[in-house]
């Protein structure tokens, strides 16, 4: 079990609440059948067990009172409730309705009044039926009364019943609007919107809050979550009675002027004066600084300072649920951020930004939105120790009670910065660095294409692109058949095929024949051999359907590369394949812009395939025709020679030109040359070239070599 670390052992006995680590009783006034009823004392006065004017500590448990009915300290309205308590000593009323002049019965049924009833349901104020001449303290249509469903809405109907208006003193909310039972052009109905808050600062001092030095058992509460008196002090923190409970009191001051006052209770309830303006907690401390914090919490912000980080502030408002899918709104609009914008004037020369909000989801939604309005260039963010195997340390706070200032330190200075689209850093890949150097992320060093030939010059790799080309009837199309039928025998890899030149039955019949290594058909290209069976067929069959997917369009339209890509994506997540088959590079729709030339149409579509391949590390080959060669000579083309654009070479991470021999004088006519022309990465290959036989039978390809090919 982990425990505080703490310098005073029994301290731990008060650590009973995850929300104040107290038990009621610390803040509440009210004396037990165990307990005497003693007035509170300023904590200046010593404290002593036998003095009857002090705080009574009973079984390890913090107990108070405050008896004093004729206290001048007047609470204001506090928020929990939505309505006012009462001025008088500590008993509070509930002021459900305030009437302001009782109206003639005659006027509750008047049609005015049924109107404005309608128009305040239309706008979104359920099960209304108002009185004319009244206040009413009602849940808030737009922020439904927050986490806490408080009614903190003040709606007020008019003498006469004919028009209404309102406001939300919600601390997030701060909707306000009017509306009337007949439009007469001088004003609108109210809507559903959300406005910053006009409301007119006003100016609050320690005297006129009722503030006071923090007594002896709060100051053991903090000290139980390792937090100083003397931090406690330099930081303002003070109390407030509230009635029959105190509360904490965190001043917000700008060049040492009280700006607002944050209060939190026994149940760790936050709300704060209204009418103030929003800023940082600690805003001072990071008056010129270049280097500051940023947390989530005015606990963590003290926390920060017993680890030796003044330059620390604290938002005011906590956390979001999730961060806004909506673009960041205008700033005199971003009503929840708006204590940013207060302090823009601090945040101006600060080079870096550490933000250490707390390690849950809300706490990760408030770290984004602050660094999209602070800018994600100048963010870093901590990453939280763990607590055990399941779960981490959740915030600034924790850390420092459970392990310490000199841990809490070390998570600040091993601070990252803070992601942004597009820029990375080695050390984000290490893992996959290391994956690569020990060859466990698989096929490091590439796949073999199952032919020894073949093994010195090129090897398949997930994720690049092959171009292939070579004159018609050289047998393009027919290697790669082969080579996926390689591959999928030695490694299993399965296949998407956007073959446009050929027709299904025909194309199934080529792999057919080069999987089961018989001819189709008793035709006379099958020669001798004895054709496959039914049973091969139905086996055959199994495998086509389990290893290629075919991507083909159905209707007379060419298909673009976006709608191949497209489909192609489908079928890596769904059927899992490793490779994709283009074939060929014309038969595609190369609509493009009159003002893009052709050269940078296919620069830009041969970037589509890449990022596609790289993307979801699947290979790609890619078959293009040469141009028409009016001298060809019988030699195999170039890669430059292929129609479109020298990009197909320049782009591509291998390029492949298959070439058979058409001439018997030059050797035997079933030999294909296979010319390797580029390898971008010589750990799986190199430039040169391999001679294959082709066996016109079965469609099968051997190497020179190969026992079967000498036994034809």
């Amino acid at each position: 079990m982990l425990l505080p670390n703490r310098a005073t052992p029994t301290l731990h006995k008060l650590f009973n609440s995850s929300i104040l680590m107290a038990p009621k009783h610390v803040f509440l006034n009210k004396p037990t059948s165990t307990t005497p009823h003693f007035p509170l004392v300023p904590s200046s006065t010593p404290f002593s067990h036998t003095h009857p004017h002090h705080l009574f500590f009973h079984r390890n448990l913090l107990i108070f009172s405050y008896s004093n009915p004729s206290s001048k300290i007047v609470p204001l309205a506090i928020r929990n409730s939505g309505f006012p308590y009462s001025p008088n000593g500590n008993v509070r009323r509930i002021v459900s309705e305030v009437a302001v002049e009782k109206p003639e019965d005659s006027s509750l049924d008047s049609v005015q009044l049924r109107m404005l009833n309608k128009r305040l349901r239309e706008i979104g104020f359920d099960d209304v039926s108002c009185k004319p001449g009244k206040y009413y303290g009602l849940l808030c249509p737009m922020c439904k009364g927050g986490e806490l469903k408080e009614k903190q809405l003040s709606l007020f109907i008019t003498q006469d019943g004919a028009s209404a208006s309102w406001t939300c003193f919600g601390p997030n909310c701060g909707w306000r609007g009017s509306t009337r039972a007949f439009a007469d052009g001088k004003w609108s109905n109210g809507t559903m919107s959300q406005v910053a808050k006009s409301n007119p600062q006003i100016e609050i001092t320690e005297k006129s809050l009722g503030l006071e030095p923090l007594c002896s058992q709060v100051l053991e509460y903090f000290a139980e979550r390792m937090i100083s008196g003397e931090t406690l002090r330099r930081n303002f923190v003070m109390q407030r009675i509230y009635g029959d409970q105190i509360v904490i009191a965190f001043t917000y001051r700008r060049n040492g002027v009280l700006m607002n006052c944050k209060y939190r209770d026994i149940k760790k309830k936050f709300w704060q004066e209204r009418g103030s303006e929003k800023i940082f907690y600690g805003l001072d401390d990071i008056n010129g600084a270049t280097d500051i914090i940023i947390v989530e919490g005015e606990m963590d912000k003290l926390a920060m300072e017993e680890a030796g980080f003044r330059n620390c502030v604290s938002v005011p408002d906590g956390a979001p649920p999730s961060v806004s899918a909506k673009e960041l709104p205008p700033e005199e609009q971003d009503t929840k951020y708006q204590y940013i914008w207060n302090c823009k004037d601090y945040l101006k020369k600060v080079s870096r930004i550490v933000i250490a909000t707390d390690g849950d989801p809300p706490g990760q939604a408030l770290a984004e939105e602050l660094a999209r309005r602070l800018g994600r260039e100048r963010c870093w963010r901590v990453k939280w120790p763990k607590k055990n195997e399941q779960e981490n340390f959740k915030d600034a706070n924790e850390v420092l009670m459970f392990m310490g200032a000199h841990v809490l330190r070390e998570v600040i200075q091993n601070a990252e910065e803070y992601p942004i689209k597009g820029l990375f850093n080695f050390r984000d890949y290490f893992n996959e660095i290391d994956g690569y150097y020990n060859q466990t992320l698989g096929y490091e060093l590439g796949v073999s294409t199952g032919w020894r030939a073949l093994n010195e010059f090129y090897n398949v790799v997930p994720g690049e692109l092959t171009i292939v080309t070579g004159v018609p009837n050289s047998g393009k199309s027919e290697w790669i058949d082969a080579l996926l039928c390689n591959l999928n025998e030695r490694v299993g890899w399965k296949f998407a095929l956007c073959s446009m030149e050929n027709k299904v039955p025909e194309h199934a019949r080529k792999l057919l024949e080069k999987h089961i290594k018989k001819p189709f058909f008793n035709a006379k290209y099958g020669e001798s051999f004895e054709r496959i069976s039914i049973e091969e067929l139905k086996l055959g069959q199994q495998w086509l359907s389990n290893t290629f997917s075919l991507i083909r369009c159905e209707n007379d339209c060419l298909p673009s590369i976006d709608w191949v890509l497209g489909l192609a994506r489908i079928a890596v997540l769904r059927h899992g394949v490793n490779g994709l088959v283009i074939d060929p590079y014309n038969e595609l729709d190369h609509q493009r812009p009159g003002n893009q030339t052709e050269t940078e149409y296919v620069s830009q579509m041969l970037t589509k395939v890449k990022r596609f391949a790289q993307h979801h590390s699947c290979h790609v080959w890619f078959v293009a025709h040469p141009r028409q060669l009016h001298q060809w000579v019988g030699k195999p083309p170039n890669l430059y020679d292929i129609s479109g654009s020298a990009h197909f070479i320049n782009k591509c991470d291998n390029g492949i030109v298959i070439h058979r021999n058409r001439d018997t004088d030059s050797g035997p006519i079933d030999q294909v040359q296979v010319c390797v022309r580029k390898v971008r990465n010589k750990v799986v290959g190199t430039i040169g070239d391999a001679f294959l036989s082709y066996n016109r039978v079965t469609g099968q390809y051997m190497d020179i070599d190969d026992p079967l090919y000498n036994r034809r």
